[in-house]
């Protein structure tokens, strides 16, 4: 098996096991081109979940910022807030999933 192939394919399990450091050391110590290719792609969809979750954290501070100044109901921006979780934690869940395909295509 191929060692450029094993370290690309790691760039993609690293969503496991490192987050997104392990892609960025990869990107600027591999000289493959093809295995930097992997490990840019393999950054970017680590950093959607944490954006996901930054964003409705963001979300959920500010409605409960929103609920002591406002008649803003704290079910309908709770509900809000756990509905956003929710659509977090699906995003994060197929983005896992797709880094898995994506590590296992890649040492085939």
């Amino acid at each position: 098996m191929n060692s450029n192939k094993v370290l690309a394919s790691l760039c993609y399990f690293s969503v496991l096991f490192a987050g997104f450091i392990f892609p960025v050391i990869v990107y600027f110590v591999a000289d493959d081109q093809e295995v930097k290719k992997h490990a840019k792609k393999a950054f970017l969809s680590h950093c959607i979940p944490a954006a996901t979750i930054a964003i409705f954290i963001i979300l959920g501070v500010t409605m409960g910022a929103m609920h002591q100044y406002s008649d803003i109901s704290f079910f309908v921006g709770g509900g809000l807030v756990w509905i956003g979780f929710a659509i977090a934690g699906i995003v994060n869940l197929v983005i896992v999933v797709w880094n898995i395909v994506q590590g296992i295509r890649v040492l085939k």
